[in-house]
């Protein structure tokens, strides 16, 4: 694999001529001139983006989307959002899919009466509404929603159907929201990467490995961070499309914004084995395109992958692994230690057996893993063989019911079942950690979509720790052959059968409720007693006094630490109650902290004094509560001093706003989930500080919630946790789109001066932002 330091030429689809100072007599022997900004309009991204944009200025683009999709712990407030805006309709295709809380484990009716309020929802508004365990949210869209050239949004990260020519962009739900109301998806043009694909891969390579291949040598780099992924090249013609997709989908965790593919007659015929064949056209680029960087990858080069815990980026050949066991294990356990510190205990190192790698847990799932051929490779390799009665275990969900309906009927699921594996129906749980968590230190590889610490459920707060680890269905049914032995599946001599795909169309037909044009008004939303409202919101004041309630030194902070998955899915619909899970996993203080901050933006919204508030709450509890006011009092003091008649009239909420700021270094890798800025909105916080962040979905899910994404210099900080900020002239800096901002550290009887940066912001966006949130940007404006 190479990826190329610069812009590269892409001369009929496969020559790449490096942007340097050679490429122009290089172009013009193959015919070509060196206009860079003409073959920049040549990738497919380019065309896409352009046909989208309402803007008139293709560097400047206002996308609007054809359709949008959600799931079940984020379409209702993304429903409730636009309610409290004006929404009457839905004014494009909108799919609510209900694979996250399919279970309705816990949480009593809570979960299902979210699906009631879909439902309902789809019938007032003329949505589409996929009931639980029919499909997961992606190979629904795959299947019935992609069409080559269009532009699908979703409240998902991993919205990806570059595969089948559909450009698809995950976002957080104040996105969606804008495009209900018939506003903009506001972004520069992107930079477009080529993926320049050769070869072919070997017998028992899966597209997870060569997914994880291209994550491992591109997130820490940030090589393709927010630009879009153009897979081209001739080997794209020597995968078929259940290849293409399940590389596509797992583009998402190296940070890029999308992904497009050129297609071919393999395309063609997947649309036609779904009965939408109108839906394809071929997509290519120009005959001399340009892109800003270039991965050139030799599929054949590839090996069956892993994804050692807790990042999918932490990437080895499984046969390296298995060479280098011990020190492999060993970099695993240092890289605990810093997400962990000293919570909890963590060693893989009993899980050598003989020298070998001892699993306890296969999956093979959801979006990523659940396809077709996935599933249909993993039966051949299993078929006659047993996973042994120790403790492996091995489950598999197919992605959809009518995925699952072909395997039952060309009988690779009694291959699977009689090997010792356990079917499931469509369920993107164990993606999230809300079904199949490990035991306690047990160690379980996944042809799933991520691997971060706790993603899988287990609770380091309550003591126990398991790892997950990535890998190809091929490879997991390969190890679960070999009774739970890590095993490659180039180890394994199999013959893959391929059998042919038959979609029923009745599965949908009979269950799936399409009011897509034909939406009924007087229908009623069915509001179950967990569905509320989202909390009034402040407009930015002039002045921000803020303390840091949470101070995070991981290299990346995931969204599914801001705000863990598994049970807490069930209180998405509440944002209060979701709100008490704010770092639950990796500060339990943050929310009693935040908490007791937003005590003095309380009060000076009753109009009462900061101090004094602050004060009182402390005296209820003085032997274990923090005084505050008394902190509150003496910062006051100090800027009072320095910069007399700035606070002048601190019970006025247009002048004064207090509350809290957490500090990461690189915070919103993973999920879409608005909530991961949101629980942070509802307990006072003002914004984040960070070195970068991680994706731009979450730096737009803190502006959508009226939250200041600032940035500060890489370097030792000049505050800590517990420390007060002043933000002097905030409101005037955002919307004047002053380059720099100036900011305090009120400590030790001083003011002690610091810079700070909000990044690119559009003029949207800064109006959000000082008017407090998405909704009251909408609500201002009627």
């Amino acid at each position: 694999m190479k990826l190329y330091d610069g812009g590269v030429y892409l001369l009929n689809g496969s020559r790449i001529i490096p942007d340097n100072t050679e490429a122009p007599a290089a172009l013009a022997q193959a015919g070509f001139t060196a206009d860079r900004e003409q073959a920049r309009r040549g990738t497919i991204a380019w065309s896409v983006l352009h046909d989208h944009n309402q803007s008139g200025d293709d560097e400047k683009l206002r996308i609007r989307f054809d359709k949008m999709t959600s799931h079940d712990i984020t379409y209702v407030g993304i429903i409730q959002t636009a309610r409290a805006s004006g929404l009457e309709s839905f004014p494009l295709p909108y799919v609510l899919t209900n694979c996250h809380n399919s279970l309705c484990a816990v949480g009593g009716t809570i979960n299902e009466d979210d699906h009631m309020f879909g439902l309902s929802a789809a019938k007032k508004y003329g949505g589409i509404y996929v009931p639980p365990h029919q499909a997961v949210i992606h190979q629904y869209a795959r299947e019935m929603l992609a069409e080559c050239g269009a532009m699908i949004l979703g409240s998902d990260s991993h919205t990806r159907y570059g595969a089948l020519g559909t450009m698809a962009v995950g976002e957080g739900g104040g996105e969606l929201v804008k495009q209900l109301l018939r506003q903009t998806y506001d972004i520069d043009m992107p930079g477009v990467v080529a993926v320049c694909l050769t070869g072919e891969p070997v017998k028992g390579v899966g597209p997870q490995d060569v997914a994880l291949a291209i994550i491992g040598a591109v997130f820490d780099r940030g090589y393709v961070k927010n630009k879009v992924m153009e897979f081209v090249g001739p080997g794209v013609a020597k995968l078929s499309a259940d290849f293409r997709i399940g590389v596509d989908v797992m583009t998402t965790e190296t940070t890029c914004l999308s992904s497009i593919w050129q297609t071919d007659e393999r395309i063609r015929e997947f649309y036609e084995i779904h009965g939408r064949e109108e839906c394809y056209k071929e997509m290519a680029p120009a005959a001399a395109a340009y892109y800003d960087g270039c991965i050139e990858i030799d599929l054949g080069s590839i090996r069956p992958m892993i994804a050692m815990p807790f990042h999918p980026s932490h990437v080895y050949a499984i046969e390296d692994v298995q060479k280098n066991l011990t020190d492999v294990l060993a970099e695993v356990e240092k890289r605990a230690r810093v997400s962990f510190g000293d919570k909890i205990e963590y060693s893989l190192q009993d899980k050598i057996r003989d020298g070998r790698l001892y699993v306890d847990q296969g999956i093979i799932a959801g979006c990523a893993g659940g396809g077709f051929e996935n599933i249909c490779d993993a039966a051949d390799i299993l078929r006659g063989a047993s996973i042994g009665a120790d403790a492996f275990t091995l489950s598999v969900y197919p992605a959809s019911m009518p995925v699952y309906m072909e395997l039952v009927r060309n009988g690779r699921f009694a291959d699977l079942i009689e090997a010792g594996a356990v079917v499931k129906t469509a369920f993107c749980g164990p993606c999230f950690g809300a079904g199949d968590t490990p035991a306690n230190n047990a160690f379980s590889i996944r042809h799933s979509t991520r691997n971060f610490p706790n993603r899988e459920g287990s609770k380091v707060q309550n003591g126990q720790i398991s790892s997950v680890a990535l890998m190809d269905a091929r490879s997991i049914a390969a190890t679960a052959a070999n009774k739970g032995f890590l095993t490659a599946a180039t180890q394994v001599d199999t013959e893959f059968t391929g059998p042919k795909y038959f979609f029923d169309s009745k599965i949908y037909e009979n269950r799936v409720y399409n009011a897509w044009g034909d939406a009924h008004p007087e229908e009623p939303l069915v509001l179950g007693p967990n569905i509320k409202d989202w909390p009034a919101m402040s407009p930015l004041p002039e002045n921000l006094m803020i303390r840091v309630v949470s101070e995070i030194h991981d290299p990346v902070t995931t969204t599914d630490e801001l705000i863990p998955s598994g049970e807490t899915s069930s209180y998405r619909s509440n944002p209060l109650g979701l709100a008490e899970f704010t770092l639950s996993r990796k500060d339990p203080a943050y929310v009693g902290r935040a908490k007791a901050v937003q005590v003095g933006q309380r009060a000076i919204e009753a109009g009462q004094d900061p101090v004094d508030a602050l004060k009182k709450e402390a005296a209820k509890d003085p032997e274990n509560a923090e005084d505050l006011g008394a902190q509150l009092e003496a910062a006051f003091a100090v800027v009072d001093e320095k910069l007399p008649g700035l606070l002048e009239n601190k019970a006025d909420s247009s002048a004064l706003g207090i509350g809290s700021m957490i500090f990461a270094v690189r915070p919103g890798d993973g999920s879409a989930r608005e909530q991961a800025a949101s629980c942070q909105k509802v307990l006072g916080g003002w914004g984040n500080i960070a070195f970068q962040y991680a994706t731009k979905r979450y730096r737009s899910n803190l502006i959508n919630w009226g939250m200041l994404p600032l940035l500060i210099e890489e370097g030792d900080l000049p505050f800590a946790n517990g420390d007060w900020i002043l933000l002097p002239d905030i409101r005037a800096a955002v919307a004047e789109r002053r380059d720099r901002i100036m900011a305090f550290v009120v400590k030790d009887g001083s003011l002690q001066e610091m810079w700070l940066t909000l990044g690119e912001l559009t003029d949207h966006e800064r109006e959000i932002i000082t008017d407090g949130c998405l909704i009251n940007f909408n609500r201002m404006r009627g």
